[in-house]
């Protein structure tokens, strides 16, 4: 089984619109609404992949049952905390394959409250613990939480991604997140700062790169795709969980496909399954990705397609 841990859980709306014009009024296409946050995400995908998943969070409010109830209509097996704070919503505005977000930061959650999500992880053969952390809670509490005897990946960003690094078997921040914590542009010196077994980095048009040990290794896109790029990286975080102990070349393309193909998808949490078949061909040429000792690492830039933390 695969846990997921997310610790600001949120009720995502998305709204397709032809066109966003700042300070105009629009008339809506598509709105979809459901549970979300990016271990939400990444349950939704390792989910469609055939895994056993089981998410937990924290939840609270109206919000907060609506966030249960579209899990029990999705058949996510779910465990989620009651804090006394309304769970927060986010707000996705898609349109011309761009994505604009508004993230609320979510309820204060007290000590007492994160005790008891702690306490609520059970025995499984992953975890992965994504996203932001709620108002409340220290920098330090995903340290905790990655502190396991089974492999654990970490996706979130600033300090709490510095604290939980050396506990994860893998951490994955984006280009934007690991310059700016590190200090340094060169992702490859960023991987190298955060003294994590593997860091696995989201490079926009750039591919991904996977500093491990000694090694790096780079897989480009399979193409260039445009969409909703809201759950490219959950995408990536369901990859690495469901493909944990293959290669990492193989491992790289898997994540790059998956990718790819969810942000063909309206909605995060969704990938386009007969895309993300091709893309894994397209990717299974061995020139399409490259791996490299530490020396020659220094060729790789970072990339500002990013899609914010959430």
């Amino acid at each position: 089984m695969i846990v997921t841990v997310t610790p600001n859980l949120a009720l995502d709306v998305t709204y397709e619109v032809p066109e966003l014009r700042p300070g105009g009024t629009h008339r809506v296409e598509a709105v979809h609404a459901r549970a979300g946050g990016k271990g939400v995400n990444v349950a939704r995908v390792l989910r469609s992949l055939g895994h056993d998943v089981l998410v937990l969070g924290l939840a609270g409010g109206t919000t907060g049952d609506a966030v249960r109830a579209d899990l029990d209509a999705a058949g996510l097996a779910h465990d989620l905390v009651p804090i006394a704070g309304e769970t927060r919503r986010t707000v996705t505005v898609v349109a011309g394959g761009d994505a604009t977000l508004l993230n609320e930061p979510g309820p204060v959650v007290g000590p007492e409250e994160w005790a008891a999500l702690e306490a609520r992880i059970p025995d499984a053969d992953v975890v992965v613990i994504s996203g932001s952390l709620p108002p409340g809670v220290p920098a330090d509490a995903v340290a905790r939480l990655a502190r396991r005897d089974v492999p654990v990946i970490v996706d979130t960003s600033g300090e709490a991604l510095r604290h939980a690094a050396p506990y994860a078997w893998a951490v994955k921040p984006n280009a934007a997140e690991l310059a700016e914590l590190t200090g340094t542009a060169d992702p490859v010196a960023g991987a190298r700062a955060l003294r994590a077994r593997a860091v696995v980095v989201s490079r926009g048009a750039d591919g991904l790169m996977a500093v491990t040990g000694e090694e790096v290794h780079h897989v480009p896109p399979p193409r260039v795709v445009s969409g909703n790029p809201t759950g490219a990286g959950d995408s990536v975080v369901a990859a690495l969980a469901a493909g944990v102990g293959t290669p990492w070349p193989d491992l790289l393309k898997d994540a790059a496909a998956l990718s790819a193909a969810a942000v063909l998808s309206p909605v995060a949490g969704s990938y386009d399954p007969a895309a993300y078949e091709g893309f894994r061909r397209c990717l299974s040429s061995p020139q399409e990705s490259s791996s490299s000792p530490e020396r020659a690492s220094a060729r790789s830039t970072s990339s500002s397609s990013n899609t914010p933390r959430r």
